[in-house]
């Protein structure tokens, strides 16, 4: 590159971060400005001093948390972008599990707590359940994509806050790339992917779920249920809360504190591709994609001083939360 147009692209990268930064700058002097009229107001009304400092850190602390929510999540969504576009960039790299893992958990966080996320997240994530060798997670997400009405952009007129300050910035970033190179390049990749891929990977992980073997060939023994203890309960059946022939579903969701949540439902219809696990008139039941992460696992119902409910013992969970139903890989 010519030397005269390396410096011209400097000065202009060095105009932009003085732009930032006299943006910053203003944005704090409205805000001293503000609480300096405001803090002679009351030290005219006879407040004491004390008491003008403290309203002043809070008020600080709240004018903060208003003013940064929304651009943390926006921060989180083109983050999310980078991460999935190069672990599904075909290039030579071999990503570890733990790494996937970890930008999928990501990615479940921002659906978990964004409002109507864009649909991109939704491919990223079904592509990197993909790439994971979860297709039943990969189905759920891809199918929302390709076969859902209301994962076009267009669907979406009522947005939340955080999806318009999302779509403000990536009109930014779309508009003068040079802005955020790398982001720029991550949000284009995935969308052209969406576009030439999505139909192709939800195909694709169709097909091994149907070529999967019957849940029945998966070794019980992985999932022990702990042996029930005489008396410990005995008012407390299955019958009697509730009607004959009711099962217990535990699943592994994303979401939660830490990433993914365990979730138990009671029903009474079982899927063809279930794991049904008995134990002493109770009847479990899992789905397998929920399996790979209960493997090893103890479920019992316990009841406390905190109260009753089922609880998991997963040797898997590196934490957890003090809810009890979350935990992290």
């Amino acid at each position: 590159m010519p030397r005269n147009q390396r410096l011209r692209q400097e000065i202009v990268s060095d105009d932009k971060m003085q732009k930032r930064m006299a943006s910053s700058v203003k944005e704090k002097g409205q805000y001293f400005l503000a609480f300096g009229v405001i803090a002679s107001m009351l030290a005219i009304a006879g407040f004491p001093v004390f008491v003008i400092f403290f309203f002043g850190i809070f008020a600080y602390f709240l004018w903060k948390v208003f003013s940064a929510g929304p651009r943390n999540e926006t921060r989180e969504i083109f983050e999310f972008y980078l991460t999935a576009n190069d672990i599904l960039r075909d290039d030579e790299r071999r990503w570890y599990g733990f790494e996937i893992k970890e930008s999928i958990a990501r990615g479940e966080r921002l659906l978990s707590e964004m409002k109507g996320a864009p649909p991109l997240v939704h491919f990223a994530l079904g592509a990197l359940y993909n790439k994971m060798g979860d297709h039943s997670a990969a189905v759920n997400h891809l199918s929302y994509v390709v076969e859902n009405d209301k994962s076009d952009e267009r669907a979406f007129v009522h947005p939340s806050p955080e999806l318009r300050n999302y779509v403000r910035v990536l009109r930014k970033i779309e508009r003068d790339p040079t802005e955020a190179p790398l982001t720029s390049s991550a949000v284009r990749a995935l969308e052209r992917a969406r576009k030439n891929r999505a139909a192709v990977l939800l195909g694709n992980s169709r097909q091994v779920l149907a070529a999967a073997p019957p849940p029945e060939e998966i070794v019980v023994e992985a999932i022990p249920l702990p042996a029930p203890v005489p008396n410990e309960h005995p008012s407390v059946t299955v019958e009697e809360a509730e009607p004959a022939g009711t099962m217990l579903r535990v699943s592994v969701e994303g979401g939660g504190c830490s990433g993914f949540q365990y979730k138990f439902d009671m029903e009474r219809a079982r899927a063809a591709d279930d794991l049904a696990i008995e134990r002493a008139g109770a009847v479990v039941l899992i789905d397998p994609v929920s399996v790979q992460y209960l493997a090893g696992s103890e479920i019992d119902f316990v009841d406390d001083l905190i109260g009753a409910a089922f609880k998991v013992k997963n040797p898997q969970a590196k934490a957890s939360c003090g809810c009890g139903t979350s935990f992290s890989l």
